[in-house]
């Protein structure tokens, strides 16, 4: 009896020991209630804590079914708060570096891990009840942003899993697309229309208004949280403090150029004499047969690496093999800031400096665009704009001090990724992790073994 106490309360010390260092990790003290409940499970056994079972004496395999599963589900989802998480690929925004179906292994602790906002959620669901439209989550409680210790910070060129900033706020009917540019967009096709008819007297803002009305009257729109917002995976560009400059597609972080990746794709078109490309050729290069897109009899638009590029130059029947560049100065309006006195473009975009937490930027109406989200909805701040003056929290400012660190993130593949570039700055409270290594992946092309990239299984990320 001594020896089966003593072990009890070893055994009470080694996970005691355990949990008040993560009650120290996590930093809120009231979790050191929990030691009553250890000390019950491992010592004193007063309560039954597993009530689903009993404590002594055999239980039905349905219920001994119950409990792995229930230990599963709580053992697993503390691994996915804490530890780390399983993400696949869905798009081709970071090809060639990932692919569409790798699975990455993404470490928590690489940045430090998260504390969740919304703690009441089915478990394993992002954001919605799979096969429904109903969401996964309870906004009954809904924590503040908290972050723990981790293994060290976000650096330039780091592939980051984050959740999509501009994803606050979802239409259920179109969920590829932005919101907020599911408005724009609507806003220039009514904008167009008026224009028709001659009447050039209205302002964009009163175009913006028309469109939010009607984008809300035909669509079912619902609001998500952080931590309940779609995951996105791409390149840290710039971190806080940096600035960000695009030239004909040739990337600058503080005015010095940034060597491309060797796995980093772009648009090319690639003329032929009029013979067409053989298939087995673009199997051999990674060209998918979705991406192989054909202009004419003689020209194909193709994403490439500078390698893949230089090799097709080479092949008897190619002509040219240019990339697309867009113009300087050709506003594109899906561009962040959208504001056409900001002429920018995927391809040349900036000057445009990262802000960083503490730092003071000085605002006015040429420049606010660049960070009225940052301030309105990130850092939730009422910001209201009249005539030339700038108010937040009804006080008239000429300056700013942020809250939080930001970071520019863009794909791989820079002209099939939808990135930084079109919806702005990726607030510090959203970063979730580090992707380490790639665990499976499967070609959607192919079926089978055959479907089971061989040569990619484990690799690491860089």
């Amino acid at each position: 009896m001594k020896n089966i106490l003593q072990k009890k309360y070893l055994k009470f010390c080694i996970i005691s020991i355990l949990y008040i260092l993560v009650v120290f990790w996590i930093g809120n003290f009231w979790f050191l209630i929990g030691l009553v409940v250890i000390y019950d499970l491992n010592v004193s056994e007063k309560v039954n804590w597993t009530f689903w079972k009993k404590r002594h004496g055999k239980n039905s395999a349905f219920i001994e079914w119950l409990d792995a599963l229930i230990f599963a589900v709580i053992a697993v989802t503390l691994i996915n708060i804490f530890l780390f998480q399983n993400y696949k690929i869905p798009t081709g925004s970071m090809e060639k570096s990932l692919l569409i179906g790798d699975r990455l292994f993404v470490s928590k602790l690489a940045y430090g891990p998260r504390m969740p906002n919304t703690p009441i959620a089915i478990p394993f669901t992002p954001n919605m009840i799979p096969g429904s439209t109903a969401r996964s989550w309870s906004n009954l409680i809904i924590l503040p942003y908290k972050r723990l210790a981790g293994l060290g910070r976000v650096k330039n060129n780091d592939p980051v899993v984050f959740n999509f900033p501009a994803g606050d706020t979802v239409v259920i009917e179109d969920q590829v697309t932005s919101y907020y540019e599911i408005v724009r967009s609507t806003a220039r096709d009514i904008k167009q229309r008026e224009q028709y008819l001659k009447d050039t007297s209205k302002t964009d803002n009163y175009f913006l208004s028309l469109a939010r009305k009607e984008v809300w009257a035909n669509n079912h729109i619902v609001y998500r949280p952080v931590d309940r917002r779609d995951n996105y995976v791409k390149r840290c560009i710039g971190i806080p403090g940096d600035t960000v400059k695009i030239i004909s597609g040739n990337l600058f972080i503080n005015g010095k150029p940034v060597p491309e990746n060797a796995t980093q794709q772009t648009d090319y078109i690639v003329t032929t004499n009029g013979d067409m490309i053989n298939p087995k050729a673009f199997e051999r290069l990674g060209i998918y047969r979705a991406d192989q897109i054909m202009i004419s009899g003689s020209e194909y638009l193709l994403p490439l690496t500078r390698s893949a590029a230089a090799a097709l130059s080479k092949f008897t029947n190619v002509t040219g093999v240019s990339p697309v560049v867009e113009k300087y100065g050709q506003f594109s309006p899906q561009i962040f800031p959208n504001n056409p006195s900001f002429r920018w473009n995927e391809d040349n975009f900036g000057p445009l400096w990262i802000p960083a937490r503490g730092s003071v930027v000085k605002l006015d109406t040429s420049n606010i665009c660049l960070y009225e989200r940052i301030i309105g909805v990130y850092e939730h701040n009422d910001l209201k704009i009249k005539g030339d003056k700038i108010y937040i929290n009804d006080l008239p400012v000429d300056h700013y001090t942020f809250k939080m660190d930001y970071y520019w993130m863009m794909g791989d593949n820079r002209h099939k990724s939808s990135d930084s570039r079109y919806w702005g700055f990726v607030p510090e409270d959203h970063i979730i992790g580090k992707p380490v290594f790639i665990w499976l992946s499967t070609d959607k092309e192919l079926s089978g073994l055959r479907s089971i990239r061989f040569g990619r299984l484990f690799k690491k990320i860089v």
